[in-house]
C-alpha cells in the first residue's frame, strides 16, 4: 500500500471522529486534517517518521477493529435474538408500544374501577392479563436488546453504541420493572383483602357455632367426671374384694394339698394318679360327647315336633275350610230346591186359579 493511499484512508477515518474525540482538529483549522490540502499533509507525513510511524499503527488498528466484527459473524453462528429480521424490529417496537400503552390504558381504567368499588381488588383474571402484557413487553424489551447489541458491531464505536443500546433497554425495563412492582402490590392487597374475609367468615361462624361448642364441652366434661366417678367405685369395689380373692386362693391351694395328701396316704404313685386322671377325663369327655348328642337329638326333636305341629295346624285349617266349603254348598243347594219349590207351588196356584176362571166363564 502507497503512501498516499494510507494518508487518505486515515484522514477519511478521522474525519468521521466526533467532536468530544477530536477537540483539536474541530477546534483548530489550521491543524485539522481533514481542512488541510492533501499536498501539505503528504510533506508533513514523509517530513516526520515519527508520525508515520504512529498513524500506521492507529491506520492498522482501526482496519483490525472494523474486520474484527465482521469475521467474527462469518464465522460463529448467529445468536437466537440475532436470527429474526432486522424488519421485524419495527413491528415488535409498535406491539411493544401498544401493548404499554394497552397495560397503562388498563391500569387506568382499573384504578377508576377500584375507586368506584371502594378500593376493592381487580379479579383473578385482570392480574393474569396484565401480568400476560408484561411479560411479552419484557420478551421485546429483549429482543430489540438482541438485534441493537448486532448492530452495534458492525458500526466504529462499539462500546458506544452498546452502552446506548444498554441505556435504553434498562430505561424500558425500569418502567416494566415499576409496572410490575404495583401489579404485585395490586395482588397482595386482593389476596389480603379475600384472606381477611374468609378470616371474618371464620370468626363468624366460630361466635355462631359457640353455645354448641360450650355445649359439647360441659357435656364432654360431664361425662369424663361420670367415668372417671365410676373408674374410682370399680377401684375402691376391687380393693374391698381383695381379702376374699386372697382367701379363695389360699383355700384352693389348701384344697390341693389336701388332695395331694389323701393320694399319698392311699398308696397311689404319680404315675398311678395320672392314669387315673386320664380315666377321668376320659370318661368326663364321653359323658360330654353323649350330653351333646343328646341335646342335639332333643333340638332335632324339638324341631320335628314344631313342624308336626305345624303340619297339624295347616291341616285342621284345611279341614275347617272343606266344611265352610261344604256347608256353603249345602246351603247354596238347599236354597236352589226351596226356590225351586216355591216356583212349582206358584205355577200350581197360577194353573188352579186359571181353571177356577175357566169353569166361571
Amino acid at each position: 500500500m502507497s503512501l498516499n493511499r494510507l494518508g487518505s484512508r486515515l484522514v477519511s477515518r478521522l474525519s468521521q471522529l466526533p467532536p468530544f474525540l477530536s477537540p483539536g482538529l474541530s477546534r483548530s483549522p489550521r491543524t485539522s486534517l481533514v481542512s488541510a490540502p492533501r499536498s501539505v499533509f503528504r510533506s508533513t507525513f514523509l517530513a516526520n517518521g515519527k508520525f508515520f510511524a504512529s498513524c500506521a499503527s492507529c491506520v492498522l488498528a482501526a482496519a483490525l477493529t472494523m474486520s474484527a466484527p465482521a469475521v467474527a459473524q462469518s464465522v460463529t453462528p448467529a445468536s437466537s435474538g440475532a436470527a429474526r429480521p432486522a424488519g421485524a424490529l419495527a413491528p415488535a417496537a409498535a406491539s411493544g408500544e401498544q401493548a404499554m400503552s394497552a397495560t397503562k390504558a388498563q391500569g387506568a381504567t382499573n384504578a377508576e374501577g377500584t375507586d368506584n368499588a371502594g378500593n376493592a381488588a381487580a379479579p383473578e383474571s385482570d392480574f393474569d392479563a396484565r401480568q400476560k402484557v408484561l411479560d411479552q413487553r419484557t420478551e421485546e424489551n429483549n429482543y430489540r436488546y438482541g438485534i441493537a447489541e448486532h448492530d452495534c458491531y458492525s458500526k466504529f464505536f462499539v462500546n458506544y453504541c452498546l452502552n446506548k443500546a444498554r441505556d435504553s433497554m434498562r430505561s424500558v425495563q425500569a418502567d416494566i420493572r415499576k409496572e410490575q412492582l404495583a401489579l404485585d402490590g395490586e395482588q397482595r392487597t386482593q389476596r389480603a383483602r379475600v384472606r381477611d374475609e374468609q378470616a371474618a367468615i371464620k370468626r363468624a361462624q366460630d361466635e355462631a357455632s359457640a353455645p354448641q361448642r360450650a355445649a359439647d364441652d360441659a357435656r364432654n366434661a360431664q361425662a369424663y367426671e361420670d367415668k372417671q366417678r365410676q373408674h374410682q367405685l370399680d377401684q375402691a369395689q376391687r380393693a374391698a374384694e381383695a381379702p376374699q380373692r386372697s382367701a379363695n386362693a389360699q383355700a384352693y391351694q389348701e384344697k390341693q394339698r389336701q388332695h395331694a395328701l389323701d393320694q399319698a396316704q392311699r398308696g397311689i404313685s404319680p404315675s398311678q394318679a395320672a392314669a387315673n386322671q386320664q380315666a377321668y377325663d376320659q370318661k368326663q369327655g364321653d359323658f360330654q360327647r353323649k350330653l351333646d348328642e343328646a341335646r342335639a337329638q332333643g333340638a332335632q326333636k324339638a324341631q320335628e315336633r314344631v313342624q308336626k305341629q305345624q303340619s297339624f295346624e295347616k291341616k285342621q285349617a284345611d279341614a275347617a275350610q272343606h266344611k265352610a266349603d261344604v256347608e256353603a254348598r249345602q246351603k247354596q243347594a238347599a236354597e236352589k230346591a226351596e226356590q225351586k219349590r216355591q216356583d212349582a207351588l206358584k205355577q200350581q196356584q197360577q194353573e188352579e186359579q186359571q181353571k177356577q176362571q175357566q169353569q166361571q166363564q
